[in-house]
């Protein structure tokens, strides 16, 4: 489960977040997961859709603006655009203990792996660049990420 929201928090930061840090909050009366950027305001939010079996992510606004689901075929999680065109794909890369972001041609575009020393999940673009991390929140019971 952290795994599969961690994943989540990744491939939204990419597309949606544009602040320098931003949370997450469950939403148990809406049942979503909600996004604000570090001054409080809600960017967006994520719902599970039963029917589809899939994450769908809204706007403030409410529009749809990506969906994610897991390709049991190809043993990799696909975020999908609103018209449902793959836009990129992550996976787990057992030689470098990582998970992978590729783009729809299948081009490495970053990736997520544990820093035990710092006990976070460092986010890398192409050129093996740390361009953000997620760090637990204790307090708040939360992930937090924050940008470099």
């Amino acid at each position: 489960m952290k795994t599969h929201i961690l994943a989540l928090l990744i491939i939204f930061s990419t597309g949606l977040c544009h602040a320098q840090s931003y949370t997450q909050k469950y939403n148990s009366l809406h049942d979503r997961t909600e996004y604000y950027d570090s001054y409080g305001y809600m960017v967006g939010y994520s719902k599970y859709n039963k029917l589809y079996d899939r994450v769908e992510y809204y706007n403030a606004n409410g529009t749809l603006i990506k969906t994610e689901n897991y390709n049991s075929l190809y043993n990799r999680t696909e975020t999908k655009s609103s018209s449902g065109n793959v836009q990129n794909t992550r996976k787990y890369n057992s030689l470098y203990d990582r998970e992978d972001i590729k783009d729809k041609n299948g081009n490495v575009i970053g990736y997520r792996k544990w820093n035990s020393l710092c006990d976070r999940y460092d986010v890398f673009n192409t050129y093996d660049t740390l361009v953000g991390y997620y760090k637990w929140n204790g307090l708040y019971g939360r992930w937090d990420y924050y940008e470099q």
